[in-house]
């Protein structure tokens, strides 16, 4: 990966004179290559790991995504047995209004997200979001999945 010396022969005729010694001055950047296609094949398999890990089974509907902000968003998952997460932590219910404001004191945005089954029914979805409104945040945005019923006769 270094640079090399070359010797070169001075006239290359019959008279052999000791020859000079000039520094490489070629790169080679075969190794430089093999290096970034290994990283690039680990960042495309890691990425899609990265992501929020509850799996539930989001309503969908015709509603079009809210813009990104520059902290990371809370979320809030019930999931079809009615379990309630904080991000990727399961958290006992009796639990959730202590931890919400603990929360809320360390955080300088007061948007949660809710992500909620389509099983679940709305009496715990209302009781959650409660809980959440007790806790100090009061932008609440139910997250789901797109491509659902626009309600105005055609199907999206």
């Amino acid at each position: 990966m270094g640079g090399g010396v070359v010797r070169q022969n001075g006239g290359g005729g019959r008279r052999r004179r000791k020859g000079r010694a000039v520094p490489m001055s070629e790169i080679n950047v075969t190794p430089f290559v093999d290096v970034m296609m290994v990283l690039l094949i680990i960042f495309m398999v890691a990425a899609p790991l990265l992501t929020v890990g509850v799996p539930v089974e989001l309503p969908k509907t015709a509603a079009s995504a809210l813009p990104s902000e520059t902290e990371e968003p809370l979320t809030v998952t019930i999931s079809a047995d009615g379990v309630v997460s904080i991000q990727n932590t399961e958290v006992p219910r009796a639990d959730l209004v202590p931890r919400l404001r603990a929360i809320a004191a360390e955080r300088s945005d007061d948007r949660v997200f809710l992500r909620a089954d389509g099983a679940v029914t709305y009496d715990v979805v209302a009781q959650v979001m409660g809980a959440l409104n007790a806790g100090g945040f009061s932008s609440i945005g139910l997250v789901t999945d797109i491509g659902g019923p626009t309600l105005d006769g055609s199907d999206g």
